[in-house]
């Protein structure tokens, strides 16, 4: 056991060659196994000390972060979603790590921009590859850091939002509280994220599969005796992203939730 945890700490913590190591305090880094690799970033603390725990938060992106580059997931309009967590106010009232996991080009975090059908894996409540490669690169950072297990939060925008459904409602055990932007799922598996504190965002005047998949969600948690927080923004589209990132009370509304 020994070895195989050295094995996964060490290609958890391989730098990404020919990348820019450090970009806005995000340390470029990529996760192997099983032959298989997928590019991520990493906030780690500044003040980081191994005596305590640390909430971690882990950030799925949209499609404008999808790519090669080990950039893009946090630049662009991936900025509000990544970098309030890392702003100096916010990590010297709750330090926190913040990982962002790059998947490649198309809708590789939930296998399709459309909400999931009988012959898709996610309706079976199975992870795609790539969210499979999130929960390793999440468990070794486990075994690396000081990472609070009971405070472990997901959150993303368009493509990273249906992955960040898919992701809580199919390993519910894992995570304390979801912040979800223009994003769905699969409501047959609503009733596993009942008792899990969501805070889901939509313009209601975005592409309606955006509007149907975010309502519907919520709508399957309600009826199975949830109570999740859904705020819908009159007459906005799809990039709701700086105005979600400026609600009052969202960053202490996260921080305060435990497993």
């Amino acid at each position: 056991m020994k070895r195989v945890a050295l094995l996964l700490f060490t290609m958890a913590c391989s730098p990404l060659p020919g990348s820019q190591n450090q970009v806005d305090g995000f340390v470029a880094r990529v996760y192997q196994r099983a032959g298989k690799t997928m590019q991520y970033r990493l906030f780690i603390p500044p003040k980081y000390n191994k005596s305590h725990k640390y909430p971690l938060i882990v950030w799925l992106h949209g499609g404008g972060g999808s790519g090669t580059d080990n950039l893009k997931q946090i630049q662009g309009d991936q900025i509000p979603g990544t970098h309030i967590w890392t702003a100096a106010e916010n990590q010297a009232r709750n330090p926190a790590f913040v990982v962002v996991p790059q998947s490649l080009e198309g809708w590789d975090f939930t296998g399709g921009p459309n909400r999931p059908t009988k012959s898709d894996p996610q309706a079976e409540g199975q992870l795609t590859a790539q969210l499979s490669q999130v929960i390793g690169i999440l468990d070794s950072l486990k075994m690396e850091f000081q990472i609070d297990p009971e405070r472990l939060y997901a959150a993303g925008q368009s493509m990273g939002g249906y992955g960040t459904w898919n992701l809580i409602t199919k390993r519910p055990d894992l995570f304390a509280a979801a912040i979800i932007l223009c994003g769905g799922g699969s409501p047959a598996l609503a009733p596993n994220v009942k008792d899990m504190p969501i805070w889901s965002f939509q313009g209601d005047a975005d592409n309606q599969n955006f509007v149907t998949s975010n309502r519907s969600m919520i709508a399957a948690i309600r009826k199975a005796g949830g109570n999740p927080r859904y705020t819908e923004y009159p007459g906005m589209g799809h990039e709701i992203w700086d105005r979600v990132f400026k609600e009052p009370g969202l960053v202490e509304w996260l921080f305060a939730q435990h497993r």
